[in-house]
C-alpha cells in the first residue's frame, strides 16, 4: 500500500447517495451492465475474500505478497476511509481521483439502464480499469454478505479466503450465526479452494457443508506463530493478524498450485510489507498518542480488548467512540471497557448512532463513566482534557469515525 492515504475526492455528482438507496444485493443488475459494456472482469483472473472481521487485511496482504512477486495485482477494497481512491488499488499506487471520476462517468448512461447500486457501479468502474490497466489478478473484497455481492459477479474467482464469521449485518444477512455463514460461504464454487481460519463450530459446519456440495476442497489453516516462535514479521500489529496472515499465506500457495510464480521470499515480504490504515494504528493529535481500530462489532471489539490488554493489563483505557445505530453497542462497550476506563460517545456524520443515553439506558451500571461529546473534535478534545497524560487514548466503533478522525490528526 501507499505510504500515504489519497486525497478526498468528491463523488456525490455521480454516486446516488448510499441513504437514499439503502442496501440493494443482487448479480442481475451487474451482470447485465457489464455484458453490455463487453464483460471487461473477463479480462483478468481474480481471488476473493470474504467474512465479517479481517477480509479487509486479509486482502492487503495477499495483495503485498502478490506486488512482491512481481504480479500485475490490484486489490478492491470497502469501505474507504478518507477517499473513495482508497477502493481500488492498482499494483503499488491509488486509482487517481481524476481517473476515478472519469471511469464513473464513463459508466452513469449504462448504471442508469440497468438501475445500479453506487456499490454496482463503483464496482463495474473498477473491473474496467482493470481490464484497461492491464492487471492479471485482482484481490476482490467483499463488501456485504458474499452471496449477492457484486464482486460475486467475477466469474474466475478459483481461490477464496475467508476471515472470521460472526454476528454482524443481522438486518440483511439473518439473524443466526449459520445463516450469516450461509450467505458468506456461497461465494465458494466448483472446483475452487477455500481457505479458512479457525470459525465459531456452527460456521465451520456451514462451510464444511457448502464446500462438499458444490465440490469446492476447503482447506483450514492455523494462525501463524509469532516471531519468537519462528513466525514471519508481519508490516500489520495485532495478535489476530497472525490468524489473517495465515489465510493470506495459504491463498498464495494455492495461486502456486494453480502456476502463479510467487516465490517463498516475495510471501515473507509481501506480510512484512502489508500496511492498513485504521488496524491498530498509532497516530498522534497535539502531542498526545492515540491508537485508532476499526472495531465495528462484538468480536471485533473482545479481540480489541485482548490486544489491548496483552500490550499492557494495567493501563486505565479513554476511548472516542462512535457506533451506529444498527451494530450492537452495549455489548461491544462491555467488551471494550476495562474497570476504571471511561468513554466519549460522539455521532458520526451522516449515520444514525447510539448515544450516551441510549447505551446508559441499556447499561445503567456504566453511569459515569459514559459521557457524550457534539462531534469527533470536540470528543478528543475532552477526552484529552480529562486525561491525566498517562491514560491510553483508543479511537474505535467504526470505520467511518476513523475516517472522520484521520484528517485531524498529524500525519
Amino acid at each position: 500500500m501507499p505510504a500515504s492515504l489519497p486525497a478526498p475526492v468528491d463523488l456525490g455528482d455521480l454516486l446516488e447517495p448510499f441513504a437514499r438507496r439503502g442496501v440493494d444485493l443482487g448479480l442481475d443488475r451487474l451482470k447485465a451492465a457489464l455484458a453490455e459494456a463487453g464483460d471487461p472482469q473477463n479480462a483478468f483472473a481474480a481471488v476473493q475474500v470474504a467474512g465479517t472481521n479481517g477480509k479487509g487485511s486479509i486482502a492487503t496482504q495477499l495483495h503485498a505478497i502478490l506486488r512482491a512477486a512481481g504480479v500485475a495485482s490490484a486489490c478492491y477494497r470497502s469501505p474507504h476511509l478518507v477517499s473513495w481512491c482508497e477502493r481500488l488499488e492498482l499494483g503499488d499506487a491509488w486509482i487517481s481521483p481524476e481517473q476515478l471520476r472519469a471511469d464513473l462517468r464513463r459508466w452513469q448512461a449504462i448504471a442508469r439502464r440497468h438501475d445500479l447500486t453506487p456499490f454496482e457501479l463503483l464496482t463495474a468502474a473498477a473491473f474496467e480499469r482493470c481490464a484497461i490497466a492491464g492487471i492479471e489478478l485482482a484481490v476482490l473484497e467483499v463488501g456485504l454478505g458474499g452471496r449477492l455481492d457484486a464482486t460475486t459477479t467475477h466469474p474466475d474467482r478459483g481461490v477464496v479466503g475467508f476471515g472470521t464469521i460472526g454476528l454482524d449485518h443481522r438486518e440483511h444477512l439473518g439473524d443466526t450465526l449459520a445463516a450469516i455463514a450461509a450467505e458468506k460461504a456461497a461465494v465458494m464454487g466448483p472446483g475452487a479452494v477455500a481457505v479458512s481460519g479457525p470459525q465459531e463450530p456452527e460456521a465451520a459446519r456451514v462451510l464444511e457443508a457448502v464446500a462438499l456440495q458444490v465440490g469446492c476442497e476447503l482447506r483450514w489453516v492455523e494462525p501463524l506463530a509469532d516471531e519468537q516462535g519462528g513466525g514471519p514479521r508481519l508490516g500489520l500489529a495485532g495478535a489476530w493478524q497472525r490468524g489473517n496472515a495465515a489465510v493470506a499465506l495459504g491463498m498464495a500457495r494455492v495461486l502456486v498450485e494453480r502456476g502463479w510464480a510467487i516465490p517463498e521470499p516475495a510471501m515473507a515480504a509481501g506480510l512484512a510489507a502489508a500496511h492498513w490504515p485504521g488496524r491498530l494504528e498509532r497516530r498522534r493529535w497535539h502531542g498526545r498518542d492515540l491508537l485508532l481500530d476499526g472495531a465495528h462489532n462484538p468480536p471485533a471489539a473482545a479481540a480489541l480488548r485482548r490486544e489491548l490488554d496483552r500490550l499492557d493489563p494495567s493501563a486505565v483505557t479513554y476511548w472516542l467512540l462512535g457506533i451506529q445505530r444498527q451494530k450492537e453497542a452495549p455489548q461491544m462497550v462491555e467488551s471494550l471497557l476495562g474497570p476504571a476506563d471511561r468513554a466519549w460517545l460522539v455521532p458520526i456524520p451522516d449515520h444514525r448512532c447510539w448515544s450516551a443515553a441510549d447505551l446508559l439506558a441499556e447499561r445503567p451500571q456504566l453511569q459515569g463513566r459514559l459521557l457524550e461529546a457534539r462531534d469527533p473534535a470536540a470528543g478528543l478534545a475532552a477526552l484529552l482534557a480529562g486525561t491525566a497524560g498517562r491514560e491510553r487514548v483508543v479511537v474505535a466503533g467504526s470505520l467511518h469515525l476513523l475516517g472522520c478522525v484521520m484528517p485531524l490528526l498529524a500525519p
